[in-house]
């Protein structure tokens, strides 16, 4: 999932994501043929029941108008989903997509989610286990292995997804996340850690402070390389973009985050969670995380498609069908 290296070139390839909601269906499915041109490695639709459409529904249909894009939820807040319900989805999403699903998870933050469901927000600390106890039970099923959990964060008894069965033998996992539990978790368990750079939940319910300074930065990643410790292959490490800005000036296009963010500008740039300055900068920037950071994946939002399209045409193992 973490790409490939080509011939002569060290170590796994850097690959974007693009995440997105349909707002209808023929921008959706055009959406999907667009991304799959470029060259984007997958397609992710955000999860958050009662504010965006379901996501495998979504993706189902981008399944059908596309053959090699991967196609998964970013992320499935544990916290409101049932393991057997939701390894039901990722394992349909499987087989009519001929295997490309994958399955972004997190312990939520959205108050109002639990509300919908009857149940009250835990605590930080119930979120992470419900989080990894909700991630495990999902893992096995789509294994295809049985679930009996009975502890005050999930109860499943005797669950089995019998069929669907997916078409691949692993359906890579991403944990998105900025908590040091879950990012130790994700270190020894996930496939892909998806670094949100996100700190306390504000009280919208649906904003964060953010955890971008270096010190942050190294402190999650040394979680994941304790958790990762032992492993014969390390987790890929995610950057969740929040800002993608092609610009000549990207000192002047920064400024604004970076004083509302207590950055200064160079901090801001140097972090892998803004893409801003001339496809060159951007080009280097992407190398710079690499080296630095190891980040190797990059997930943007919708309307960075058209300013990346000059981006992946030089990225090695990126190979846009044509440009739209």
């Amino acid at each position: 999932m973490a790409g490939t290296a080509r011939d002569g070139e060290a170590g796994p390839v850097t690959v974007f994501s693009l995440q997105a909601t349909p707002t209808d269906a023929a921008s959706w499915l055009d959406l999907a043929r667009r991304a799959e041109a470029a060259g984007f490695d997958a397609l992710l639709a955000a999860d958050h029941p009662g504010d965006v459409t379901s996501p495998f529904v979504a993706l189902a249909a981008a399944a059908a108008v596309t053959t090699t894009i991967g196609l998964g939820s970013y992320v499935s807040n544990l916290g409101v989903r049932e393991p057997i319900l939701l390894a039901a989805d990722v394992a349909t999403l499987d087989l009519v997509s001929g295997g490309r699903a994958r399955l972004g998870v997190g312990a939520g933050h959205t108050p109002a989610e639990w509300a919908a469901v009857g149940r009250v927000r835990p605590d930080v600390a119930g979120r992470v286990r419900r989080c990894v106890a909700v991630a495990e039970a999902v893992r096995a099923l789509l294994d295809g292995s049985p679930v009996t959990v009975d502890s005050p964060d999930l109860v499943a008894r005797e669950a089995r997804l019998t069929s669907p069965r997916p078409v691949q033998e692993h359906i890579p996992l991403t944990m998105g996340t900025a908590n040091s539990t879950l990012l130790r978790w994700a270190g020894a368990h996930a496939d892909v850690v998806g670094l949100t750079g996100f700190g306390r939940t504000l009280a919208d319910g649906h904003r964060h402070e953010a955890r971008w300074r270096t010190d942050q930065i190294e402190a999650q990643l040394a979680h994941v390389a304790a958790g990762a410790a032992g492993r014969d292959t390390p987790p890929a490490l995610e950057a969740l973009v929040q800002t993608v800005a092609v610009t000549d000036d990207a000192e002047a296009a920064a400024a604004e985050q970076a004083g509302r963010l207590g950055l200064s500008v160079a901090e801001l740039l140097a972090t892998p969670f803004v893409l801003i300055g001339t496809v060159d900068e951007i080009v280097a920037a992407v190398a710079a995380h690499r080296r630095r950071w190891g980040v190797t994946r990059f997930v943007v939002r919708r309307d960075a498609l058209a300013p990346l399209l000059p981006v992946l045409a030089r990225l090695p193992g990126t190979a846009p069908v044509r440009d739209e």
